[in-house]
């Protein structure tokens, strides 16, 4: 009985491009997290960023982009842009 396989599913985030052009098919992503301190109950910001492949080097400085997991493609790129949410004017 062949049964079908499929992957599981990857992870998505949304974030804004803070750097692009400076390397070859990649965009550096910030992602902004809202997250609740668990004993102070206060909101507290965390940021992170990404390496995101950009297959056509389209995605430039301020554009908001939804980025999924996707296998290793160099040392520290593992994701891959998915989507334009958002093309915002350039720092």
């Amino acid at each position: 009985m062949a049964e079908k396989m499929h992957r599981g599913q990857r992870r998505t985030l949304q974030g804004e491009v803070v750097s692009a052009g400076k390397m070859d098919k990649t965009v550096t992503v910030m992602v902004t997290r809202r997250i609740r301190h668990p004993l102070y109950k206060k909101y507290v910001t965390r940021r992170k960023k990404y390496l995101v492949h950009d297959e056509r080097n389209e995605y430039q400085v301020g554009d908001v982009v939804v980025i999924i997991e996707s296998r290793p493609l160099s040392r520290r790129k593992r994701w891959r842009v998915q989507r334009l949410v958002e093309r915002r004017p350039g720092v």
